[in-house]
């Protein structure tokens, strides 16, 4: 398995992962065009964020992506785990585990980055146990969000 930084040029499959992924875990249909458009924003512009792919032979298995978050009380970025994907044939054969630890290690070899963070689905619980199995815990916090764009 080759983990790599996305480029431009994978746009179209990150595009379709991430259509994929918010039909499975929330049953929501995105528009295709703006997805895309999203996606491509992203990877011209390191601002944004960055993804990283997971390859098994060529074929692009999985997906993260990093966007951060300043934390004035830690002096230092979150870097929030965003976009996670694995093809259906790819699952359960540790594509997620690569790019998590791919991310950890950088995320802890920067000294202004104070630790990773994501969010769920609530019954997502299948997700919840593989990042319970990698060591991170639920908070205590609750996700608030005004949507100006989905519905």
């Amino acid at each position: 398995m080759k983990i790599r930084k996305a480029k431009v040029s994978d746009a179209a499959i990150i595009a379709d992962f991430n259509v994929r992924m918010a039909q499975e875990t929330e049953h929501r249909e995105l528009n295709r065009s703006r997805v895309h458009r999203g996606v491509t924003a992203l990877l011209k512009d390191a601002a944004k964020g960055v993804y990283f792919l997971a390859e098994i032979n060529g074929v692009v298995a999985g997906q993260l992506s990093i966007t951060t978050e300043w934390s004035d009380w830690r002096n230092g970025n979150f870097w929030w785990i965003q976009s996670v994907y694995v093809a259906p044939e790819f699952r359960q054969r540790g594509v997620f585990r690569a790019l998590y630890s791919h991310v950890h290690k950088l995320a802890k070899s920067r000294r202004n980055t104070c630790g990773l963070r994501l969010y769920v689905e609530h019954n997502n619980t299948r997700a919840q146990r593989a990042y319970a199995q990698l060591g991170m815990k639920a908070t205590h916090y609750k996700f608030f969000e005004i949507d100006f764009v989905l519905k």
